[in-house]
């Protein structure tokens, strides 16, 4: 049975204890989980501690209820359009006192490409020396699945119920514009890609930006039990590109696709209509943009 929560304590290294307890209300399958549990790694790995700075979204109901938390290490707890803003804050008292352990937003799509994007701007503008982390469920998964400007075309939530008309907005090409020290994307498919990344944007300064594809089983309609390889064939067929973006201008691809089929990742998730998608169309946008992110590394390369 797993362990209940425990009060909020002071910071913890993260080699005694791992960032999220056992007795957290997260979902089966859940890909946030999965990222939470690569943050933790990295954490323990490279002896660095942090707090937290999470908006309103499945992150912030992960602890539990109060007094009691599934975090291990302080968490604040911000309004949806201001966790950049809080972390800013955070990490300017950090500073002040003369502390050196990381402020890191925790945040979902809707509080990111959405609600959050105001305050995000400013402080990549300022180059905030903040880690910001998004878990990308393409949905605003905690109040109840509506759709966001990350939701893919053709997906079904609860405020496009006949499939969403729009595209997904491109969030890293606008983090690239801010030309922040670092911004990459995650697959919870490739750990090592993935750990590598969390230890490049932990040594580093400045502001830094990390998406992660993180699927919902619950907003998705997909097996618990497939959300691993539900973000492998995304990868694979080239809809979720895996690469880095250092300064904003230099690029690096870091997963090829390989050429898979997009139709078996839409197969497997009910939120998309089998009657409805155009799928020539899908593999052409595709196309075009893993053809402009492979001429920006040929042209931009970023150094091994």
């Amino acid at each position: 049975m797993s362990a209940a929560p425990q009060l909020a304590q002071a910071p913890l290294a993260c080699s005694e204890e791992c960032l999220m307890r056992p007795g957290n209300t997260n979902c089966g399958g859940c890909g946030m989980s999965v990222g939470l549990t690569f943050l933790s790694r990295a954490l323990k790995e490279t002896g660095q501690t942090c707090q937290l700075v999470i908006p309103a979204c499945c992150g912030i109901v992960t602890a539990g209820g109060y007094p009691t938390t599934g975090y291990s290490v302080p968490v604040l707890a911000s309004t949806f359009a201001s966790a950049a803003a809080f972390a800013a804050g955070a990490a300017a008292v950090r500073d002040l006192n003369g502390e050196s352990h990381h402020v890191i937003c925790w945040a979902g799509d809707g509080g990111t490409y959405d609600i959050g994007m105001a305050t995000i701007s400013a402080a990549a503008e300022r180059n905030d020396n903040i880690l910001y982390i998004c878990y990308d469920n393409e949905i605003y998964g905690n109040t109840g699945g509506q759709r966001s400007s990350a939701t893919p075309i053709g997906a079904r939530t609860t405020t496009t119920p006949s499939g969403k008309i729009e595209g997904k907005k491109d969030i890293m090409a606008i983090m690239a514009a801010h030309r922040i020290p670092y911004a990459a994307t995650l697959s919870i498919a490739h750990p090592d890609d993935f750990t590598r990344k969390m230890k490049t944007a932990l040594a580093m300064t400045g502001f830094r930006f990390l998406l992660i594809h993180s699927p919902c089983p619950t907003g998705w309609k997909s097996e618990p039990g497939e959300s691993i390889e539900l973000v492998r064939l995304a990868v694979d067929a080239g809809l979720f590109p895996v690469y880095e973006v250092f300064d904003g201008w230099r690029y690096r691809i870091n997963v090829r696709p390989r050429g898979g089929d997009v139709r078996e990742y839409y197969r497997r998730q009910n939120r998309f209509p089998a009657d409805a998608i155009d799928f020539d169309a899908v593999r052409a946008e595709i196309d075009r943009h893993n053809e402009r992110l492979a001429r920006l590394a040929q042209v931009f390369p970023a150094a091994e």
